[in-house]
């Protein structure tokens, strides 16, 4: 538009002097004046093409009309930019609010717009929690927005967004030998630090080993799909009180594998039990100590 106003000695507008203009001193304060107005014009462009699944229609069949505050002051997301492999892209979703009775959060959702299943898990916390963080890995499918949603137990929701590189996660094939998976599959391992301070909250991880299949890859020598036969449910408890469960879907990687916080009151015992498409129930119990953890059982 500018160059309707930079005319030749002839009157006519010429781009070649609208160019010169620019080089100028005035015109280059000019040209980076321009740059700065339209640099956030571009940027809101971008992300209303990026968000285009959750403004039409995603947001609304998850929560309704309920209000959601984009902000890191309730959680942060961590996830980064470009993935190293699709199949395997690690997520850390970090709690700026301690859990106490008064106010906690109670749900954290895990939303990557474009997969084939966006909502990939829904992950519920108690007090007993301590801290409602968690770290997991999952499949990217294409180039996407992911979301955590938090929802305190006040009923406030409030959303951190990143947006993530990576393609080909969810049709990747497994990382392992399938029939070796098979072999394996069930086997879970509850790990916590030896030295346990008793009324704060710990690090505990719980490792799952499935292969998580999704109904999307393909077996390189028959060409056929592989049925989906994946981590459906996770409940972790203390002396028999809740501290996390999960519904999860089949974005999360294969051999799930979770970090979060519990708050060992006492010395007691902390039980995971696993849930998968097949009806198949797995669990483990490690008895923790002030000194020391140990494994009781393994189904």
């Amino acid at each position: 538009m500018w160059a309707r106003h930079l005319r030749n000695s002839n009157g006519r507008t010429d781009n070649t002097v609208y160019q010169s203009r620019c080089n100028a001193s005035a015109g280059l304060l000019r040209c980076v004046i321009l740059s700065l107005v339209l640099l956030p014009v571009t940027g809101r462009a971008a992300t209303v093409e990026e968000d285009m699944l959750w403004t039409g229609g995603l947001r609304e069949a998850l929560f309704g009309d309920r209000p959601i505050i984009q902000s890191d002051d309730i959680i942060v997301l961590d996830v980064p930019t470009r993935a190293k492999d699709a199949a395997i892209v690690p997520v850390s979703i970090t709690a700026k609010i301690p859990q106490t009775d008064e106010r906690f959060i109670k749900s954290i959702y895990l939303v990557i717009d474009k997969n084939p299943g966006p909502l990939t898990g829904k992950f519920q916390f108690t007090p007993r929690s301590g801290r409602a963080d968690l770290a997991f890995r999952v499949r990217i499918d294409s180039y996407t927005p992911v979301r955590a949603i938090a929802e305190t137990n006040g009923g406030q929701l409030y959303m951190s967004r990143r947006f993530v590189k990576a393609s080909g996660g969810c049709s990747a094939p497994a990382g392992a030998d399938l029939d070796a998976a098979m072999a394996r599959l069930g086997r879970i391992k509850l790990k916590v630090n030896a030295d346990v301070p008793l009324d704060q909250p710990i690090p505990a991880q719980l490792m799952i080993s499935h292969p998580n299949l999704n109904g999307l890859q393909m077996n390189q020598l028959t060409r056929m799909y592989a049925p989906a036969h994946f981590v459906r449910h996770v409940k972790v408890s203390y002396e028999g009180e809740e501290v996390l469960s999960a519904e999860i879907g089949f974005g999360i990687s294969e051999n799930p594998n979770f970090r979060f916080f519990f708050v060992p009151g006492t010395e007691g015992e902390l039980t995971a039990e696993v849930t998968d498409t097949k009806n198949l129930e797995f669990s483990q119990t490690l008895r923790v100590s002030a000194n020391s953890t140990q494994s009781l059982a393994e189904d």
